[in-house]
């Protein structure tokens, strides 16, 4: 009876994988890049930079591939047109996040507006954030806070050359400095220079702050937990992997906690201010600890950190493009005379628009979007994606096409410009802010303050790197993030006189 039994259920295991043979045999499925048993394509992704090595498999497998990264399977897309199909046309079946063990942890498991599914949390998430932040009224709301910001990085500028004008000065540290006050004064109602942490027993500087919740975040999602490549070995333990990432969130958390305790002091005086915070209180009297913690925690670290990566770069090509720069300077001159440039020039400088679109296409803040998962069977350019699939959007290839970008290696602004006007209908080729209905929410301030600093700058300063750096262009892992800072010289411009 036994040897009947087995016979049966080797036949019918053999007739399943034939079935299934036959099944994978009557899709369509992308062309798959080939790898290894077992680990795929992993050995191949080592450098940690896998938005180069997609973009090299599209010149040999196309617009759309599947790779093997251990256990799962992932359709890596690496053109503006299929990317906007995913991001669009299929969103209803490829609308969900597929996050790394990193991510997952330090967010809460998707606490994250912009790391959550799509559903009632991101649906009321991003109405809040809208309404609140950075929605076009908002934003209005903000503005005085904004021109404040850059008028103190102009005058930090100002003081360290002329403190010591033979010495380059560290962009980074100036932008970073002022970028993160302002994203703090929105969330919580004002700026920090100190703050009291229970936990650790002391007292922590305003670098402290940064360090604990923006820094700490953006590095410790780059470690990589091996075991999210394999998860039938979860159980496996990781012990410095979790150390470190544990370690970071309860950082960030307590620092947090000390912050928000400190606004809802000044909240219960009946001390109201325009901030996040203040509205989340009135508007969700049942909001948890915990909740009110990521939803104050995002803000501030998505504001002081992809605009700075953005600005970094242009300022970096500005500075290596005396030319470029002389051209901007000159439309700043024409356009505002001897006024300060403000947002409402913005519409009115077309070479400016054009330098920031550029650099969100040669330098995109985010290289590869977070991975989204199919959880419905669906097709891409034609090709089937069954459910269960990940989809990798590869911008840096989107933004690096031969096709769509004659000599796209190279930082060229004039590609935006259609007789000195700028063609709008060129950023259509671009996804530097994802696209769809998870289009990046801060999309408008980011321009605004970037846009605005670029040309504050340019019209305080001639700026020219420090020897030696013109082919520093190296970035950390698979982050747009310049791995040397921007060291500059500056000279200023003397107003009326140029």
């Amino acid at each position: 009876m036994q040897s009947v039994l087995a016979v049966a259920a080797v036949g019918g295991l053999v007739a399943a994988l034939a079935e299934r043979a036959s099944n994978k045999n009557s899709i369509n499925l992308p062309p798959a890049v080939p790898g290894l048993p077992i680990i795929g394509n992993l050995h191949q992704l080592k450098e940690k930079k896998p938005q180069q090595a997609f973009t090299r498999w599209a010149e040999d497998y196309g617009p759309i591939y599947s790779i093997k990264t251990g256990a799962s399977t992932a359709v890596v897309l690496n053109s503006t047109e299929v990317a906007k199909e995913a991001m669009v046309e299929k969103f209803s079946s490829i609308s969900t996040r597929k996050l790394a063990k990193a991510v997952s942890i330090l967010s809460r498991d998707k606490k994250m507006v912009a790391g959550s599914d799509s559903g009632e949390f991101h649906r009321n998430g991003k109405r809040h954030i809208m309404k609140s932040l950075l929605g076009s009224s908002a934003l209005k709301q903000y503005r005085a806070s904004r021109d404040t910001m850059i008028d103190d990085m102009v005058s930090t500028f100002h003081k360290m050359v002329s403190d010591d004008p033979k010495t380059p000065l560290n962009f980074r540290e100036v932008f970073t400095s002022g970028l993160f006050g302002l994203s703090v004064a929105q969330a919580l109602g004002e700026d920090v220079s100190s703050i009291y942490v229970e936990e650790f027993g002391r007292v922590l500087s305003r670098d402290e702050i940064y360090e604990a919740v923006v820094h700490d975040f953006m590095w410790c999602v780059l470690e990589v937990d091996w075991r999210d490549f394999f998860p039938y070995l979860s159980w496996v333990p990781n012990e410095s992997f979790e150390t470190k990432v544990l370690t970071t969130e309860a950082r960030r958390t307590a620092v947090m906690r000390a912050l928000i305790n400190r606004q809802k002091e000044r909240i219960a005086r009946g001390e109201a201010r325009l901030s996040y915070l203040d509205y989340l209180l009135a508007e969700n009297a049942e909001l948890t600890e915990e909740q009110l913690i990521m939803l104050i925690w995002e803000v501030v670290l998505e504001a002081a950190d992809t605009t700075l990566v953005a600005t970094e770069w242009a300022m970096y090509e500005v500075a290596k493009n005396p030319e470029k720069q002389d051209r901007l300077y000159q439309e700043i001159r024409e356009v505002c005379g001897n006024e300060t440039v403000t947002e409402e020039h913005l519409p009115r400088l077309p070479y400016l628009n054009a330098v920031f679109q550029e650099t969100l296409r040669r330098h995109a803040p985010v290289p590869i979007l977070p991975p989204r998962f199919v959880h419905e069977n669906t097709s891409l350019a034609g090709y089937d994606v069954p459910a269960g699939t990940e989809v990798i959007i590869n911008v840096y290839a989107c933004h690096m096409n031969e096709k769509d970008w004659d000599e796209p290696d190279e930082w060229e602004p004039a590609r935006f410009l259609d007789g000195g006007r700028f063609r709008s209908a060129e950023t259509n080729k671009t996804i530097p802010f994802g696209g769809g209905r998870r289009i990046c929410a801060g999309m408008m301030q980011a321009t605004n303050i970037a846009c605005t600093s670029i040309a504050r700058f340019v019209q305080e300063f001639a700026w020219r790197l420090k020897e030696g750096d013109e082919d520093k262009v190296d970035t950390v892992h698979v982050t747009a993030y310049k791995l040397d800072p921007l060291c500059a010289y500056l000279t200023p411009r003397a107003r009326g006189t140029e």
